[in-house]
């Protein structure tokens, strides 16, 4: 899935399927990609531009995707978005890597170029502003996404970071409040989970990973620890009127 910024505080939600569960109710955003349904470099493409495509023809003035295991903490999103000039270049997320990513970008005669450039992991999901998805037209809209995509032979999240860091020159902005599966979850402490933007879950060095919550949900009945969802609004409600960055636009 990934949400559209509608302002002034509160989000619109498109949920981006290659095929339509028949199952899901009407009042939901529902796209059809057409795209492939695996996790190839060419069907993670094909979504991500669907996706750019579905936001540049909206109003919104943030496209953020999240992928479909996510947490997603919109009143920390709305907060940490609100931050940011309206009129800025923007593209804040969080890395998966320690280091710049290397990449050979395939040129005319196949010659090639290596190009480093940061990108934010999609797993954890990230955030573009208007202004700078505008820019982005010449490599990213259409089929052009996933030509760009094929020319350095890298899937969706990094072509994303190669055109907004290698192609218009604009620096990602690192942001430790977004997470993925490919880091230790278990370092979140509990009383920090309010201030997160993203959560995740999956394995992780062959290990379950994620979350650690004290509660009455077993991880046998709660694998992915997404009821923390009570343990969160719980612990808003006590920090409301305090100096807290999680209180902007929290009405319990």
């Amino acid at each position: 899935p990934s949400l559209f910024f509608l302002p002034p505080s509160f989000f619109l939600s498109f949920f981006l399927f290659s095929s339509l569960p028949p199952s899901l109710p009407v009042r939901y955003n529902l796209v059809q990609t057409g795209c492939q349904s695996d996790h190839s470099q060419q069907a993670l493409s094909c979504k991500m531009s669907a996706e750019y495509d579905g936001f540049m023809a909206s109003d919104k003035r943030w496209f953020c995707h999240v992928d479909d295991d996510n947490y997603v903490n919109p009143h920390t999103l709305l907060s940490l978005l609100q931050t940011f000039p309206q009129d800025a270049d923007i593209y804040v997320g969080k890395p998966s890597l320690d280091k710049p990513i290397t990449a050979h970008e395939l040129l005319e005669g196949n010659a090639t170029r290596e190009v480093q450039f940061w990108f934010a992991t999609g797993g954890a999901g990230f955030c573009l502003s208007r202004h700078l998805a505008e820019k982005m037209v010449p490599w990213a809209s259409g089929s052009r996404f996933e030509q760009t995509s094929a020319s350095i032979r890298l899937p969706d999240d990094c072509t994303v970071g190669f055109i907004v860091e290698k192609r218009l020159g604009v620096s990602m902005v690192h942001c430790h409040l977004f997470h993925s599966h490919l880091e230790n979850l278990l370092l979140i402490s509990q009383r920090n989970l309010p201030q997160q933007v993203t959560l995740s879950y999956g394995i992780f060095e062959n290990k379950m990973n994620s979350i650690e919550v004290k509660g009455s949900f077993s991880k046998e009945q709660d694998p992915s620890r997404y009821k923390l969802h009570c343990s969160i609004y719980f612990i808003l409600f006590f920090l409301k009127g305090k100096d807290s960055p999680v209180q902007t636009g929290f009405n319990p």
